[in-house]
């Protein structure tokens, strides 16, 4: 993986113990609330926000998250606008190791509120944890197959990765439950293909012709075409996701402790409206606008105008303009978790999905 990408959707049962804070933002940023006003004057924004922002009333919550960047901009452009405080929330926004930690955070309750992949949060509920899933914030997946720059010429499809070896960051998430999963749609038997499980190096096993293909994020996939590499489906565009899936596929989206659901109803409510705005903002504001709401520590060594690239060439397919949960989308989820046999049998969706709260898109 490289530069802004990390593993957001580790599976498995969240651990005990504690969990590593990488950072956590709060606060407003004063230009990015005057300018997400100019961008979004049909959110009904409140003139007196600043007043909000600085009155001792607000609530105190807490919400983790994976540290992938395409997850986490329309959190972080949520708060530097102003909408949790506008809503009487003063959300502290805490980054941890991937999404189980997340979920390892709310399980332990070190945080509020988690918001991870479905994947992860599917995972960690089989095996035991006790969270409900109410508010969505991220429609697709953000993987894509793609072969490496020395198999570019000779795999154009995915039913010609037969034999082949496919790289993944470890069995058993995400990556490796799509790969599976567009195999057998293809036609491809997934034992007659080798999964290499690679972590970090996936992107320079790639590069260096290690692995015929592989399932990777961005900026590895822009990097890697531009070198040759072919790209065979792309999950991050909605056009791919409605060919190979039928639609969207449930990706980021806010849990809470089962236990705590009814004492957090409004609380919950309010974080949902607030997270409606920042997605119309997310979709609407300058890209620059953006990734300046994002934490210097995050983007700090990073290639900026790859990640505006990737921005403006995908929110409008990553980012929802509802926080309604789709359920249609989740099945999909739980269909390729259950086929790709990380799932032992499905999930129901509403001992994990609370769509009262919300409703449903």
């Amino acid at each position: 993986m490289t530069e802004f990408e990390t593993n957001c959707c580790g599976t498995g049962r969240p651990a005990a113990g504690p969990v590593e804070e990488l950072h956590v933002s709060r606060g407003i940023n004063r230009r990015s609330v005057l300018k997400g006003m100019a961008a979004t004057a049909g959110l009904s924004m409140v003139s007196g926000w600043s007043g909000l922002a600085m009155a001792n009333d607000l609530t105190k919550v807490r919400l983790a998250f994976c540290s992938q960047l395409l997850c986490v901009v329309p959190y972080e452009a949520t708060r530097a606008a102003g909408f949790f405080a506008e809503e009487g929330l003063d959300v502290e926004l805490v980054y941890t190791r991937g999404g189980s930690a997340a979920l390892q955070a709310l399980n332990g309750g070190a945080v509020d509120y988690a918001a991870t992949s479905f994947d992860a949060a599917l995972n960690a509920y089989a095996n035991g944890a006790e969270i409900v899933r109410f508010a969505t914030t991220g429609r697709l997946p953000l993987f894509a197959l793609v072969t490496s720059p020395e198999t570019g010429e000779t795999i154009t499809s995915v039913s010609e990765l037969q034999g082949r070896t496919i790289g993944v960051a470890a069995l058993g998430t995400a990556d490796h439950a799509l790969a599976l999963f567009l195999l057998r749609e293809a036609g491809v038997d997934p034992d007659t293909v080798q999964f290499a499980t690679l972590g970090t190096n996936l992107f320079h096993a790639l590069r260096l012709g290690q692995v015929d293909a592989g399932m990777v994020q961005e900026p590895s996939l822009s990097m890697l075409t531009e070198q040759g590499a072919n790209l065979l489906f792309n999950a991050m565009d909605l056009e791919d996701a409605e060919a190979y899936f039928g639609g969207a596929y449930e990706f980021m989206g806010v849990s809470v402790r089962r236990d705590e659901r009814e004492q957090r109803m409004e609380e919950m409510r309010a974080l949902a409206r607030a997270l409606r705005k920042g997605l119309a903002y997310t979709r609407e504001a300058p890209v620059e606008d953006l990734v300046e709401a994002l934490p210097d520590e995050l983007v700090a060594g990073g290639d900026i105008e790859r990640l505006k690239g990737a921005l403006s060439r995908y929110r409008e397919s990553l980012y929802p303009t509802e926080v309604q949960i789709d359920l249609d989308a989740a099945q999909r989820v739980v269909d390729a978790q259950v086929q790709a046999e990380i799932l032992e049998s499905p999930v129901d969706l509403d001992a994990i999905m609370d769509t009262s709260i919300l409703g449903t898109s």
